[in-house]
């Protein structure tokens, strides 16, 4: 049996690392195959050597995390696992270095959860034109409404447009209920959602009135020019070449896009060219356009999300 010894400075920092009902000790524990104990101000570490090895690895990375005011929870320390998995734990410092992106209405932070989050951010900073592409629940368009939202509060736009192409998932626009604003406001919902949560129903419907905030679909975007705006285009894989062309030359003066985007989940209709597969290639060489790509590690939902988007993968190489 092989042991190392972690010294804990704080008892808040052993509270912090250890959880409720103990169930972050109890996580490292199952997911490295080692024993943690606390005597004194010592987190003793046991298993076998190269395991052992590891969890350390992980327990200073969380620990680091912890000494900057960052709260543990699940998704962060399997997040620092797959870190430690690639040697890159440093990360954690980084991460723990994240400035507050803006604060929800219900006074909760938000703020990058990944490195890929961050990536991301920091290039919606430094770029006119941001591309963000990768799987279900890297926090895309989450993100982007909050950098958004940030940009609005800082007077940097004067207002915010959401856009998503009202392309049909297996369901027939004519057959549901409505008039037209009813019958793609499902398309919308998740624009509708990520807003409420930034500013609030009131706040919301205040801004939505004077014209501060326009949530559309696509084909509403035609003929305009948007200055002085942050513009975020979700779901554009199921934009044709076309209807991609068509947005992004909307871009006007003193103003911001995000494109966001899947590329595994293209519902446009057979033989049609999804216009986000191919504008990555188009623009990837133009300066003030960032094209940021995320991964299964990037997977900020539930555990089995990051588990079910890497079946996929794995089943698509096969």
């Amino acid at each position: 049996m092989f042991e190392q010894t972690v010294n804990i400075d704080r008892m808040e920092q052993a509270v912090g690392l250890f959880g409720s009902f103990d169930e972050n000790i109890k996580l490292i524990e199952k997911h490295y195959s080692v024993t943690v104990n606390m005597r004194g101000s010592e987190l003793k570490i046991s298993g076998e050597p190269e395991n052992v090895v590891w969890a350390t690895r992980a327990v200073n990375a969380l620990l680091l995390m912890l000494n900057r005011g960052e709260t543990l929870n699940e998704q962060t320390i399997r997040y620092v696992f797959s870190l430690v998995a690639e040697g890159d734990e440093q990360g954690a410092a980084l991460l723990a270095d994240n400035d507050c992106i803006c604060i929800t209405s219900k006074g909760r932070p938000v703020k990058p959860k990944t490195l890929g989050q961050k990536k991301y951010t920091e290039a919606i900073s430094d770029n006119t034109v941001t591309l963000g592409v990768g799987p279900a629940g890297t926090g895309k368009t989450y993100l982007a409404v909050a950098m958004a939202v940030m940009t609005f509060r800082a007077r940097q736009v004067n207002r915010i447009i959401l856009t998503r192409p009202a392309v049909e998932a297996g369901e027939k626009l004519g057959f549901l209920p409505g008039d037209l604003q009813h019958k793609v406001d499902p398309y919308l919902r998740p624009l509708y959602d990520a807003l409420f949560d930034m500013l609030g129903a009131e706040n919301f419907q205040r801004y939505q009135e004077r014209g501060n905030i326009e949530v559309a679909p696509l084909a509403y975007m035609r003929g305009r020019t948007l200055d002085d705006s942050f513009i975020i285009l979700d779901e554009a894989q199921n934009t044709t070449n076309e209807q991609m062309k068509m947005f992004l030359t909307r871009l006007g003066f003193g103003s911001k896009m995000v494109v966001t985007g899947d590329i595994t989940q293209i519902d446009l209709p057979e033989g049609k060219r999804s216009g986000l597969a191919d504008v990555i290639g188009i623009l990837k060489n133009i300066d003030d356009i960032a094209i940021v790509r995320f991964t299964d590690k990037d997977v900020v939902r539930h555990r089995l999300v990051q588990d079910i988007v890497r079946a996929y993968e794995a089943n698509k190489r096969h």
